[in-house]
């Protein structure tokens, strides 16, 4: 599943190819959806926002297109009406005369149609802070990890609730403890002050880093050399994520891949240790 930057990412690549000109056609699979094709057709899209792994496409006649990616959803950018070769369904497209936004396989597609229905969705209304959010703050995410709520609640679990932050996924959750040099199984009430200000911090840092350089969340440096020496990019992307039995960039010691509630995560032993405290690399 796509996470938060790769939605942002996406989102960039929409607005730059669609905001400048009018649409001159819009698809929907969807029967339900049918009649707004010619609502939006002539119209501009104003922004194109992202929320977590959720997106909302704005055009100037009022109406927003509610989109979620899910498990396969893929957005792709053609010229005008040049569509892929694919075995995915085309769901939902947006053409005009130079470009085509093309969202293949997500079948989570809704019309939205003023700004109170965007607040009041029963999704969108649910979701934490955007970690990618330009007013978020660490001390506003070391607070909500403080909070009666969530401070007796297991990180690896934690850190997949769109409720406490939205856009964080598999590899943004491993990495960000990584980075914290915390062990998927301790909870914010196992964590010293300075544990959870890292964390605090990583849980911006590390999905920026991921969005800033398409999915990069290894030190900048490191992968750099490793794409120097012939690394492939899945080799030099992430700390731990992915990097079963390979040795960890810090301590050399094999990363551990594991299963929570169905979902891997990978960590190191001796880096993340299960508990005790642990000094910051």
């Amino acid at each position: 599943m796509p996470e938060g930057p790769e939605i942002r990412i996406a989102a960039d690549k929409i607005e730059r190819a669609l905001c400048p000109h009018p649409t001159t056609a819009v698809f929907f699979a969807f029967e339900h959806l049918k009649p707004f094709e010619a609502e939006l057709t002539g119209c501009r899209i104003t922004q194109v926002e992202t929320r977590g792994k959720a997106m909302l496409t704005h055009f100037n006649n009022g109406l927003s297109v509610y989109t979620h990616n899910q498990l396969y959803g893929k957005w792709v950018i053609r010229k005008a009406h040049d569509l892929l070769e694919t075995k995915r369904q085309l769901r939902f497209a947006i053409h005009n005369s130079k470009k085509s936004a093309l969202l293949y396989s997500a079948s989570d597609i809704q019309i939205l149609s003023s700004p109170a229905e965007i607040e009041h969705h029963p999704f969108l209304s649910k979701l934490g802070p955007d970690v990618l959010g330009k007013g978020l703050k660490p001390e506003t995410v070391k607070a909500a990890l403080e909070s009666s709520k969530h401070y007796r609640r297991r990180l690896s679990t934690l850190y997949l609730d769109q409720h406490f932050l939205a856009g964080i996924g598999n590899y943004l959750r491993s990495e960000i403890l990584f980075v914290a040099r915390l062990h998927p199984q301790r909870r914010p009430i196992d964590c010293s002050e300075e544990q959870l200000r890292a964390i605090a911090q990583a849980s911006i840092e590390i999905p920026y880093q991921a969005y800033k350089y398409k999915g990069i969340t290894n030190d900048l440096d490191l992968a750099n050399q490793l794409k120097a020496a012939g690394a492939g990019y899945r080799d030099y992307r992430h700390w731990v994520f992915g990097r079963s039995q390979k040795p960890c960039y810090i301590c050399a010691t094999p990363i551990v891949k594991e299963s929570v509630s169905n979902r891997r995560i990978y960590y190191c032993p001796h880096c993340q240790p299960a508990m005790g405290p642990t000094k910051l690399a």
